[in-house]
């Protein structure tokens, strides 16, 4: 074991690649239990790490988000959005968290929705007197819900690396934290958007709400369709992501017309290219995986958090510092391939719901996807506005307290996650 931490520890220090780092550690940890007999073992673990019939949907839902953001979907939503809030002192920045809640059903990914959003939405808040900072903070504070609300690749992957738990229920999970924090970002927003006396719009008459909604609803029945076909029964995670594929193809095409050969192919090069980053990143936590399960480190975990404290409150709010602190260093998803394969089978032992610690495990890793240093989607946000990243985090600490807000939630409070998938067991 010593020498797996070691080989981890040098190689994260010295800034390899994280795919490297555990495939290296994994490998270090396979010869120091049985020698190099042990190693033929890493072969068949990664290859059963990506084999899984589920994962098929992950190139599926990349694709199926960059087309839908090579269809000009993300100005329909602004549109819609601004004729139902443009009311609302504050409503560019309203709008800003509403439309992350509409895309996150389409995309699941934070730094895309970030990207797709800020593009839009920062210039227009800044040219209508929205600080800069300001606008970056919050772009980058609502494009976290994208993984937290299905579908989700970050789930999907989830669900890969530990196979007790379905996709289906991760997604019906994810649904009410979800809507939680938009809702506490939404608060937060108007108190400062009141203080600051940030602009509102003139309301729109119903004939423009009903055309901008209209306009919004091809695209928001791709998340209908893949979500309506997995918790109905109709279809499996695999079916519904390939059918969400080529709908929207269609109406890319037909209905949008933004669509072109070459956008398209500008998509699948992008599928192809994070697709892979993630199944290789798949097949090499899998051998790291194999190892803590062998070696003991899960139960030595275990006995260290209950060592710290019997209170499960206590248990696991200690637990979510420790994510925290690995989600400053980590991406969400090399965090979660790191961090899953220790601490879930840990707090099992200690009588925590696999589900309930699937959704505060995902929840706290992206909520630390804008805490510094790293801070990815923040400090993505704060390029797009022109501002420095310390500014950025500065303005990002009111929404940043009020996603901690909704992880104390989450985390004491297990019947809020568990209620939805009940429904449809």
């Amino acid at each position: 074991m010593t020498a797996a931490l070691l080989v981890f520890a040098g190689l994260l220090v010295i800034g390899a690649p994280v795919a490297l780092v555990m495939a290296m550690s994994g490998l270090a940890g396979a010869a120091s239990l049985g020698g190099v007999d042990f190693l033929g073992i890493v072969a068949d673990r990664m290859f059963s790490g990506v084999a899984g019939y589920v994962l098929m949907a992950v190139p599926y839902f990349i694709f199926t988000a960059e087309l839908m953001n090579y269809a000009g979907l993300t100005e329909r939503l602004i549109t819609f959005n601004n004729a139902m809030l443009g009311r609302v002192r504050g409503a560019l920045s309203h709008v800003n968290i509403t439309v992350s809640v509409f895309f996150a059903g389409l995309t699941g990914a934070a730094i895309t929705d970030t990207v797709a959003i800020g593009k839009v939405l920062i210039p227009a808040m800044k040219d209508e007197g929205y600080d800069a900072d300001y606008s970056a903070a919050v772009t980058a504070c609502s494009s976290i819900i994208g993984p937290i609300i299905p579908p989700s690749v970050v789930m999907v992957v989830y669900a890969s690396i530990l196979r007790d738990i379905s996709v289906i229920d991760l997604f019906a999970a994810g649904i009410l934290p979800g809507l939680l924090m938009a809702a506490a970002l939404l608060v937060v927003s108007g108190v400062i958007s009141w203080r600051r006396r940030y602009p509102k719009h003139g309301g729109a008459s119903l004939a423009v709400a009903l055309r901008a909604f209209f306009g919004t609803v091809p695209a928001l029945l791709v998340p209908v369709i893949i979500l309506g076909g997995i918790l109905s029964g109709l279809t499996t995670i695999t079916e519904a992501s390939a059918f969400a594929a080529v709908y929207t193809v269609g109406i890319g095409f037909l209905v949008y017309r933004q669509l072109t050969p070459a956008k398209i192919l500008r998509a699948l090069i992008t599928t192809v290219r994070f697709s892979g980053v993630v199944f290789f990143l798949l097949a090499t936590s899998t051998v790291l995986g194999w190892f803590v399960t062998r070696s003991g480190i899960a139960r030595d975990a275990a006995e260290l958090i209950a060592t710290a404290s019997a209170d499960p409150i206590v248990q696991i709010m200690l637990v979510n510092l420790l994510l925290i602190l690995v989600g400053t260093v980590l991406d969400v998803l090399p965090a979660l391939v790191v961090v899953a394969p220790v601490l879930v089978p840990a707090m099992l032992q200690l009588g925590f719901d696999p589900l309930h610690f699937a959704i505060v495990m995902i929840l706290t890793l992206n909520v630390a996807n804008i805490t510094p240093p790293v801070g990815m989607t923040l400090m993505t946000a704060a390029q797009i506005a022109g501002v420095s990243y310390e500014r950025a985090i500065v303005a990002a600490l009111p929404f940043y307290l009020s996603h901690l807000f909704v992880i104390v939630v989450v985390s004491v409070w297990p019947a809020f996650v568990l209620w939805l998938p009940r429904l449809f067991d």
